[in-house]
């Protein structure tokens, strides 16, 4: 009772200071959401983020944190600069109790909110700072996903977490906006979950020019990614759907894993294997890991089911599940020599094609999607508040017995649940590479080795191989002059 007490009175000692200095206390995932693109890579090896806070109207924010070394406190208040990026403003260090950093925050904050400064001008041009939802494009242009994030209230938290992120982004083409408005939304929209994913791992991240779309770096090490998407081919016939949602049999789905997925996962590899410039020859690239970054956007919702369709054709091998007399998982190998559908056939194993050995791995996502970016702009309180979240699907079970995923359901709602960009992402380690990939670059994600045969893994806790998303808007409606709860609910992307 009297720790409760103390806790209790501690609680209220500092609402009263926020009150006094009008400083509010704001989620990390919010702080994340407005910072994590500018926030360097040795700020978390040196340090841990304890408190974060924002004047009312979020104009200036602020931090605590607590120095590893020396267990000293110190606090950064930040700023929107010329282009809309939250920066540096003020620092102080050297605290020695976390009270005393925090009070001396608040005088920061609450003096730089009352300059009445709308931004805080740091000098020096770059090639940073995108608007998105500027339109480049006629009606007719643009494309379904797009209109839904950049109208529809639904995806509200979606359009708020992208324009933070694009204050930071280097549009290396020049052509980005265009073509993330309409037919190069899903390949756009793939290159910036990969950019915050890379930055959440906290890695130093580039756009080289021309190519490939990353370059990152931790100390000494320096890898190569190139993105690369599975889109939808000329000509064919939509699924059927109903109600927003595509209708197969699982029978149909084990069909498509055997021959169409491979196929189309392994075109779009092919391609890039088969560059004219091949990646591996350019000047940078040359002696370093290259990664290629894949996702699959040949279908509404396909990326629920074809996940598996990928390992069996980088590999060549698909496993077979038993169990033994004592209830034993057992696992077999069974290699693959070819994938053929509708005609078209070509061998298995994507790793050991010629000049593969030049890829260190592939990386994948069945959650890339627009549906990410509006949980992760949700749970950072982004976006209208009248949106019910609900993300269902299934996660990777740590059962040595198991041989299934398991089912999850989750309500998105802001300091109720989490999520990482890291989530849901899968490495496949190339056998064969020159120069292979340090996995504990990327510590937050799936890692999968080709050994004797055999796929062998290192799975995070919480590791969802698909997963939907269902948005309803709850409205107020006035039928016959009474107040009736409405909704409205957007078909699913994911």
């Amino acid at each position: 009772m009297g720790e409760a007490r103390r806790r209790g009175n501690r609680s209220e000692r500092i609402d009263k200071m926020r009150q006094e200095f009008g400083v509010k206390a704001i989620s990390e995932a919010r702080f994340n959401a407005y910072v994590s693109w500018s926030r360097l890579p040795p700020a978390r090896m040196i340090s841990t983020e304890l408190e974060w806070y924002a004047d009312q109207n979020e104009r200036v924010l602020g931090v605590v944190s607590v120095d590893h070394t020396d267990r000293d406190f110190a606090f950064v208040a930040l700023g929107r600069d010329e282009k809309g990026r939250f920066r540096t403003v003020d620092v102080e260090t050297s605290f020695s109790s976390l009270g005393d950093a925090r009070r001396k925050l608040f005088h920061a904050l609450q003096k730089l909110s009352s300059s009445g400064d709308e931004t805080f001008p740091q000098g020096g041009a770059d090639r940073g700072g995108v608007d998105l939802f500027a339109p480049v494009h006629g009606e007719e242009k643009l494309h379904k996903a797009f209109k839904l994030v950049a109208e529809h209230p639904s995806w509200s938290p979606a359009k708020a977490i992208l324009s933070e992120m694009m204050n930071h982004y280097v549009d290396v083409d020049g052509n980005f906006v265009e073509q993330f408005q309409s037919e190069g939304f899903d390949s756009r929209l793939w290159e910036l979950y990969l950019y915050a994913f890379l930055l959440e791992e906290g890695l130093y991240v580039e756009r080289p020019d021309p190519a490939p779309d990353f370059v990152v770096r931790l100390g000494r090490k320096k890898v190569f990614i190139e993105a690369v998407t599975v889109n939808p081919t000329d000509g064919e016939k939509p699924p059927t759907e109903e109600h927003g949602v595509v209708v197969r049999s699982q029978e149909e789905i084990a069909k498509l894993l055997e021959g169409k997925m491979p196929i189309k996962f392994g075109s779009a590899l092919y391609s890039k294997l088969n560059r004219k410039t091949p990646y591996w020859t350019l000047p940078d690239v040359a002696n370093h890991p290259l990664i290629f970054a894949i996702a699959d956007f040949h279908e509404p919702q396909s990326m629920m089911w074809s996940s598996s369709a990928l390992f069996r054709y980088l590999y060549g091998v698909s496993h077979d599940f038993s169990k033994d007399e004592h209830g034993q998982l057992l696992i077999s190998s069974l290699k693959i020599e070819k994938h053929q559908h509708n005609g078209k056939e070509i061998p298995s194993g994507f790793f050991f094609l010629p000049n593969a050995e030049n890829v260190s791995a592939v990386l994948f996502s069945s959650t890339g999607t627009l549906s990410k970016f509006n949980r992760m702009g949700r749970l950072a309180g982004f976006g209208v508040p009248n949106i019910i979240m609900t993300r269902y699907g299934l996660y990777h079970d740590h059962d040595p017995n198991a041989a299934l995923p398991k089912p999850f359901v989750r309500t998105i709602m802001e300091g109720q649940t989490t999520e990482t960009w890291a989530e849901g992402m899968s490495m496949f380690h190339n056998p064969n590479a020159k120069h292979p990939v340090d996995p504990d670059l990327f510590p937050g994600i799936a890692h999968h080795w080709f050994e004797e045969g055999l796929i062998k893994s290192t799975i995070p806790p919480f590791h969802p191989y698909s997963s939907m998303t269902m948005n309803v808007l709850v409205t107020d409606k006035e039928e016959d002059l009474a107040d009736k709860e409405g909704t409205s609910v957007t078909p699913p992307i994911e």
